[in-house]
């Protein structure tokens, strides 16, 4: 990897141009929003880029937490802009009410009120992208944030040059070639005082880890900088096993996912299969752990994690999304002929009953009307209901029924009930309620009907 020293201008931009080039980050003709703090790494990048005759404009974000200090470092962008004759863009932000009605660090705050204000103003303005100043050291103090924090082989990609329409062409330069380049071309910057403070995990690994680091290996950030190349490379291939192993073994019915056991327990690395397949479904590497427990466990033992249910079946792991409402109920009124719920609805009719035989239909309800009392209630089935089955007059709760229906975990959950003051009336799909059937006597009947909707 090429070093700059002495330090030679000229040759850095055509370092940069060739970075660029070498990941796809600028079509011909494009034009950049940089992001300038009025730093010397965001002010280098937005003169290297100016003077490799690339069009630029400049933004820059006050976020109002270092008084003076933060409209002093407005006023030297907007200076150094109208120096290079770029349109100049601002943005005042109240971070510290934003962090607190969001319940936010105020680094993680001024994180998101920075990349949406940029994003949104690169697509007003009609730009192909948003160009930041992270650098090599950057990407290797991400990398060691990341190892620390456990987040697996994504982490060892450290930053990357392009996320969208977020690009960092700096990543190929260290910070003294960026302090050459300053210098060289004798370019004027601002010292951000918080830069100083170790309350930042990325000042502590920056102040403290790399430093000794340093003595022992004087060429650690470089070295490492050309092992996150050799990283990506090889995330490139493992995503393509993990993908390979998704399409062998994750199969998708409607919205839920089904895993085979067995054939689970056979790969290996197993913990690592297991926890690239489940990512997706809010599992971090703690809760894949536990899901690899339900291999070995009974049906009806699940793991759950912020966005879905992993439940242990005979043969599968079903992975289901956890139902946003388990508590809603609808009521029908007198009259009413159609009913709205998740995923399905219901249609209604009353008609004179003839003495026909009824259809066996478990979508199709044809109650006996006189039986019924208004409004009609449509509710998830809960711990403790019951029924009279239809043919059995006799009370069974809802949870035996299930057993004998050898339904799963997420099969139970998607179980709703019609009620009629107080006693349930369907176990819709699946029974219904004896007291409520059509008889010799019935002279109005009910006839209610599921159809699903997605």
């Amino acid at each position: 990897m090429k070093t700059f020293n002495p330090f030679d201008a000229a040759s850095f931009r055509t370092a940069l141009r060739a970075f660029m080039d070498r990941e796809s980050i600028l079509p011909a003709g494009a034009t950049l929003l940089v992001a300038v703090s009025g730093g010397a790494d965001s002010v280098a990048l937005a003169h290297l880029l100016y003077t490799s005759g690339i069009p630029i404009q400049i933004a820059h974000c006050n976020f109002r937490l270092r008084g003076e200090e933060s409209d002093r470092d407005e006023t030297f962008v907007r200076r150094f802009a109208a120096q290079l004759n770029v349109p100049f863009h601002v943005k005042h932000f109240d971070t510290n009410e934003y962090a607190s009605a969001g319940k936010l660090s105020i680094q993680e705050a001024a994180r998101e009120l920075r990349y949406a204000w940029l994003e949104e103003l690169r697509i007003q303005a009609g730009l192909h992208a948003v160009a930041t100043a992270h650098h090599m050291q950057d990407g290797v103090e991400t990398l060691w944030m990341n190892l620390s924090k456990g987040t697996g082989i994504s982490g060892l990609h450290g930053i990357l040059p392009k996320q969208g329409a977020l690009i960092r062409p700096l990543l190929f330069a260290t910070r003294e070639d960026i302090a050459g380049y300053m210098m060289a071309e004798q370019l004027a910057f601002v010292e951000d005082s918080s830069n100083a403070s170790d309350k930042y995990t990325r000042n502590y690994i920056r102040h403290h880890v790399l430093p000794p680091l340093r003595e022992a290996y004087p060429d650690v950030v470089r070295q490492t900088g050309a092992s996150i190349q050799r990283f990506r490379e090889a995330e490139m291939l493992y995503q393509q096993a993990v993908e390979g192993y998704r399409k062998k073994l994750v199969e998708k019915k409607g919205e839920e996912y089904f895993i085979p056991v067995l054939k689970l327990k056979q790969v290996r690395p197993l913990a690592t299969i297991a926890y690239e397949l489940l990512k997706p479904f809010g599992c971090n590497t703690h809760l894949a752990a536990q899901a690899i427990h339900l291999l070995e466990a009974g049906p009806g033992k699940f793991v759950t994690t912020a966005t879905h249910r992993i439940v242990r079946d005979r043969k599968w792991l079903i992975i289901t999304p956890l139902e946003e409402n388990l508590s809603a109920h609808f009521l029908i009124e007198a009259g009413q002929r159609e009913v709205l719920l998740p995923g399905f609805r219901i249609t209604l009719r009353e008609e004179k009953y003839d003495g026909r035989p009824i259809p066996a239909d478990a979508d199709v309800a044809y109650l006996n009307a006189s039986e019924l009392s208004f409004p009609l209630m449509v509710r998830k089935w809960k711990t403790g209901d019951y029924c009279y089955p239809l043919g059995l007059n006799k009370k069974k709760k809802l949870s035996r029924l299930f057993i004998d229906q050898k339904l799963s975990l997420p099969e139970k959950e998607k179980v709703w009930v019609l009620e009629s003051d107080k006693r349930i009336v369907w176990v819709m799909g699946m029974r219904l309620d004896h007291r409520f059937r059509v008889t010799e006597h019935t002279e109005q009947i009910l006839v209610l009907k599921m159809e699903t909707t997605r």
